[in-house]
């Protein structure tokens, strides 16, 4: 307060601000004036969210190399055999099988789609709290998971006719003579289901995220 000396009286005339607004020094007992600081709160469980939205960044590469080491590794896979002379000779080639071209295309389809949303994965580090991009995520892997099962599955049981073969419908095992061509086949197996494992864990992840909005 300002004190002016006007007729032998005392009046007390309050500060202002820039604004015109009264600032308080202290109550008349001469006590110091209440300073009050705002807290800018966070919302709970942010960090948590966070952590959560980089794991699942760090899994969407580990995903994408393991589905397109797949469809690489099943793409090169090949093998001759000669017959007699080198006139005649047997190839094996993965087009040959028609379930291991749907393991390609899968596959790669797979791994297409997860370097091609990397972006919504960095949104939901950028914003834990967003739930549009988590749930959309959440959704396609899902989809993802079920179509990297189908193709893997599926050539793993072809793989199995080769080693083993079939005295009912009397199918020989031919990897006893393609040994080099099955070993390279199931290697991309064991990649496409170590995508999938990843994918679950994905799922997993977006799932606990959202259940924690």
């Amino acid at each position: 307060m300002e004190s002016k000396q006007i007729s032998d009286e005392t009046v007390l005339i309050p500060k202002t601000n820039s604004k015109g607004k009264a600032v308080v020094d202290g109550d008349a007992h001469g006590s110091p004036p209440v300073v009050t600081t705002a807290k800018t709160i966070t919302p709970q469980g942010g960090r948590w969210k966070k952590g959560l939205a980089i794991l699942d960044f760090i899994l969407r590469l580990c995903a994408a190399s393991a589905a397109f080491a797949a469809t690489a590794i099943m793409g090169y896979d090949e093998q001759i055999l000669p017959f007699f002379t080198q006139f005649l000779q047997f190839h094996a080639e993965y087009n040959d099988v028609p379930t291991f071209t749907y393991f390609i295309i899968a596959n790669g389809i797979a791994g297409g789609y997860l370097v091609l949303f990397l972006p919504f994965s960095i949104v939901c580090i950028v914003r834990p709290h967003a739930i549009g991009p988590r749930l959309l995520l959440a959704v396609l892997d899902t989809v993802m998971i079920a179509l990297i099962i189908s193709a893997a599955a599926a050539a793993t049981a072809i793989l199995y006719l080769a080693h083993n073969g079939n005295a009912d419908a009397n199918w020989i095992a031919i990897c006893q003579q393609f040994s080099d061509f099955c070993g390279t086949a199931s290697a991309g197996v064991v990649a496409s289901f170590i995508a999938s494992v990843i994918l679950i864990f994905m799922v997993m992840n977006s799932a606990l995220a959202l259940k924690r909005s």
